[in-house]
């Protein structure tokens, strides 16, 4: 397949696929800009090497895990970062209870552990497909699905409280 085949097969998987891209990045940073900022900065490096996709069938895979690392590389480059006042909104969406509890705990797992969660039930992907992603075997992927599943069990169940010291115990 040619570069340029490539790039056009890469363009428009990206079109078929934004609200998952958008998705996965959302469930790293929890803003919507934020997220928006990493599918189109992951989307600006997909098709800039687009000529190292080596499967083509394989285009949505490859491009979920450069959104993932992106994500990543977005998160370390703006740890620690806080907003001034006039950044922050004086009215904006109120989150229900559950949904900001979810936020909460996936933000507890590490980042191996939300990749594997969000990939699975945000995106309904198959193991085999994280596994792929992930670079990591089918069953390692299942295992580590269920540890992370336990550790989100539990923080909901006990409401975020004694949360570290029963993560010793997973």
């Amino acid at each position: 397949m040619k570069s340029a085949e490539k790039e056009a097969l890469v363009q428009e998987c990206l079109m078929e696929h934004y609200e998952k891209y958008y998705r996965i990045a959302y469930s790293y940073t929890f803003q919507e800009q934020d997220a928006m900022d990493i599918v189109q900065e992951g989307a600006y490096r997909a098709i800039l090497k687009s000529d190292s996709l080596k499967n083509p069938e394989y285009a949505d895979t490859w491009i979920c895990r450069i959104m993932m690392n992106e994500a990543v590389r977005f998160l370390e480059k703006y740890r620690g970062r806080t907003a001034s006042m006039e950044e922050v909104p004086e009215k904006g969406k109120e989150d229900d209870t559950e949904d900001l509890d979810l936020k909460q705990a996936l933000a507890k797992l590490s980042e191996e552990e939300r990749r594997i969660v969000v990939l699975r039930y945000f995106e309904e992907e198959k193991l085999q497909t994280i596994a792929g992603v992930m670079g990591l075997k089918v069953n390692t992927v299942k295992s580590r699905l269920y540890r992370a599943v336990e550790k989100l069990r539990k923080y909901m169940e006990t409401g975020g409280t004694e949360y570290g010291k029963m993560e010793e115990g997973v």
